[in-house]
């Protein structure tokens, strides 16, 4: 790997790390081979539950949203491979106190219910910096009032990742912030939103103040065809909206340099 130039606070573009190829792990965080969803570790949702996360309303009103009155929300304060390159002292160290994890893509392969054999060991650092109340997944399946009314599928996803999962009324990008803060006990400015989509993880987390970063998937190619186009059709607006010099809104906690809370060696 060729030296890495100096940091900037200025968001790289998101198709530089959306594809798993997309650089090793930092030095820091490498071992641990890519893990495979078995059938015995994936869990099977409704066929119901299903549709809705590839049919997302609200997803669909952000692409209106971010087109036409405000496209900084679909832009991330930080774009890293997976959440191996993510400094989790650093963040704390900044004042930040919790860390939202997407699920699918981000933490497990789709449907899996195992994450992802090379991640294990920074998501334990997270665990360690943060402490067992201060991470939490928030997913547009398990949880969501919707398609999980009696938190069975929350329950058996907190069972099988260690993680707890945050019960709420509304997909992302849609829903506030009141959620989050009940369930963290601190305000949504304080949190960090780790996630795969831009149009609903890193929308929503930049519509509520969070601090948003921005990783690859880890395997795309086990989407189904619905959404595997619509993260295409997300590459392509947000690299044009980037081409044209949109950056993410500047946030509190990390507004001279974001990149501070990446670890070296960056890979671009």
């Amino acid at each position: 790997m060729s030296q890495s130039p100096a940091r900037s606070a200025e968001s790289p573009p998101c198709r530089n790390f959306r594809t798993r190829a997309s650089g090793e792990a930092p030095a820091s965080e490498k071992g641990g081979s890519e893990g495979s969803a078995s059938a015995s570790e994936a869990h099977s949702p409704s066929l119901w539950a299903k549709l809705g996360q590839s049919f997302n309303l609200q997803g669909i009103t952000a692409v209106a949203s971010v087109a036409v009155s405000n496209p900084s929300l679909a832009i991330p304060h930080v774009s890293v491979p997976d959440i191996r390159w993510i400094d989790w002292k650093a963040l704390h160290a900044a004042g930040f106190k919790a860390v939202v994890f997407d699920k699918d893509n981000t933490l497990t392969h789709p449907y899996a219910m195992q994450v992802d054999d090379g991640l294990t060991a920074s998501l334990d650092v997270c665990l360690k910096t943060f402490g067992s109340q201060g991470i939490a997944i928030l997913s547009n399946s398990a949880g969501l009032k919707q398609y999980d009314p009696d938190g069975s599928l929350a329950a058996a996803m907190e069972q099988a990742l260690k993680v707890p999962v945050i019960r709420h009324t509304e997909k992302k990008p849609g829903g506030g912030a009141a959620e989050l803060e009940a369930h963290f006990g601190c305000k949504a400015d304080e949190m960090v939103l780790v996630g795969d989509r831009c149009l609903t993880d890193i929308v929503f987390g930049n519509r509520n103040g969070l601090l948003t970063v921005l990783t690859a998937p880890l395997s795309p190619g086990k989407d189904p065809v619905v959404v595997r186009q619509a993260r295409a059709f997300e590459d392509v607006l947000v690299a044009t909206l980037q081409g044209r010099g949109v950056q993410a809104s500047p946030h509190n906690r990390a507004e001279s340099r974001p990149y501070a809370f990446v670890l070296p060696p960056a890979c671009w």
